[in-house]
């Protein structure tokens, strides 16, 4: 029976009175009643609604993320805590005529999430972007065992039927969210739109693309620097002036950069030592913040010596595996929140060592992070482990999963071996200045966009440097993204 004639036949039944639905549910809030109640959340945020904003859409992707992993560990068995979580997102101003929803503006809200079970959660979620949270009522309910009150709107936590939103009337952001997508051009009619443009900013960020070289290789040569980086995606301009602060600074305080040599130097919301061992420049520090920290560099290699001794120590205990750390987008790790919690860790380890033959897994590699769940493989092939997971748990991740972790490494060298000879075919048949994906992209993904941009040959982007992203944009210095999955 379908939802339309279900409610037909109870209002007939009732002589069109209202009907409460009781839904007892004795359980706690699943993930699948989470991504539900957020369905408001998700169309407000979602990055598909960004295209034209790429810096608002790349806080959101990020933000996503971590709000994603924050419930997914939520659910994991064996949780306990979950530390503090800063999370940045841009809501649109959703407006009720179709016609207004990819027009609409939109504001930045910020909030912490400090909660202990996933109803919390996403009423924090809700509450802290001005979501309205009527339609979570039976949620609350189901959560702690009581029946909605009688008169409560009827609700189930399912993926309702498209019928639902004919019959009442009621917006279905599903399909709002594939409209903003079929609006989206193809490849052609959008290259033909922007090849211009992208086309005269390239031209005119030449000079700065050259200046930005210049001072890179100048002040790499006068401090001893291993690389200059930035974490964010920093227009030429904005990197340039950056670079010119930091050598306004290197020629009034020549004495304060000794320290500098040898290091990697990366340009970032914060000053400090990431746990890489990259020394961190706040962009929104002043000099002085900057003096002190060099003159702490000695410290931080200590603490760095540190580091590496617990890593050895771990190695030892589990047999050989390498302790290792993958940098992602968003805020860094710094090296203090890296040393404690390979601290934490390997005090744990030594009450109850694990039973593991001495280097019968240094070929295989193991990521920390803060937690309680239970350890797993990732699809790359390293293990992930929460620094309070149980020894005797682990162990028994990493000798039955061994076999099959050499698998994934295998098959991700491999695939990074396609990728990058794709890459450089694909860049020199389509004459671009250059090709780069996004992070976040996966080399399937990149193969997949490369295969399909050889095989159409578009004609508008030779000369031009393109980014294999999730979006269509124009950058500021004329670098084009265009999605890797785009419509042909």
């Amino acid at each position: 029976m379908s939802l339309v004639t279900f409610l037909r036949w109870t209002m007939s039944r009732t002589s069109g009175k209202p009907v409460a639905v009781h839904v007892l549910q004795k359980r706690a809030l699943s993930g699948a009643d989470a991504i539900t109640a957020l369905r408001p959340f998700y169309f407000a945020v979602h990055p598909d609604f960004f295209g034209q904003h790429p810096r608002e859409r790349e806080v959101n992707e990020n933000s996503l993320k971590r709000l994603n992993g924050y419930l997914e560990n939520l659910q994991k068995p064996g949780f306990r805590s979950l530390k503090p979580t800063k999370l940045t997102f841009y809501v649109r101003e959703t407006t009720e005529r179709k016609d207004d929803i990819l027009s609409a503006g939109f504001r930045s809200v910020s909030f912490t999430l400090n909660t202990k079970d996933i109803l919390s959660t996403v009423q924090d979620v809700l509450r802290s972007c001005s979501l309205s949270m009527e339609h979570i009522q039976g949620l609350e309910s189901s959560a702690d065992g009581r029946p909605p009150e009688a008169g409560a709107a009827f609700y189930r936590p399912i993926r309702w039927d498209k019928t639902y939103y004919a019959f009442t009337g009621y917006r279905d952001p599903e399909q709002e969210l594939e409209q903003a997508k079929r609006v989206e051009a193809s490849l052609s009619l959008w290259l033909r739109n922007n090849e211009a443009e992208a086309s005269e900013k390239q031209k005119s960020s030449l000079p700065r693309r050259e200046e930005l070289k210049r001072l890179k290789t100048e002040l790499c040569n006068r401090l001893g620097l291993t690389d200059v980086r930035w974490q964010r995606s920093w227009g030429v301009t904005h990197r340039c002036s950056q670079l010119q602060s930091l050598s306004r600074f290197a020629q009034q305080n020549p004495e304060s950069l000794h320290n500098l040599r040898g290091h990697t130097l990366v340009f970032t919301d914060q000053s400090g030592m990431n746990a890489s061992g990259h020394v961190m420049l706040g962009t929104m520090d002043v000099h002085h913040q900057w003096a002190k920290l060099f003159e702490r560099l000695p410290s931080y290699r200590a603490l760095r010596q540190q580091t590496e001794w617990l890593k050895e120590r771990i190695s030892l205990l589990l047999g050989g595996v390498q302790v290792i750390h993958i940098e992602r987008r968003g805020p860094l790790l710094t090296l203090e929140e890296h040393y404690r919690s390979l601290s934490a860790f390997h005090k744990r380890l030594l009450p109850r060592r694990p039973a593991l033959h001495p280097r019968s897994l240094q070929d295989l590699a193991l990521t920390l992070e803060s937690g309680s769940w239970s350890p797993y493989l990732h699809e790359l092939g390293h293990f992930i482990v929460p620094t309070a997971c149980e020894t005797h748990q682990l162990q028994t991740v990493l000798q039955s999963q061994a076999q099959e972790a050499r698998r994934r490494v295998k098959r991700h060298e491999k695939l990074e071996v396609e990728e990058r000879e794709l890459v450089r075919w694909c860049q020199g048949e389509l004459a671009l200045s250059r090709l780069q994906k996004e992070p976040s992209l996966s080399s399937q993904q990149m193969m997949t966009c490369c295969r399909r941009l050889l095989e159409e040959r578009p004609v508008q982007l030779q000369g031009l440097r393109l980014c294999v992203s999730h979006f269509y944009s124009v950058l500021q210095d004329g670098d084009l993204c265009i999605p890797w999955d785009w419509k042909g």
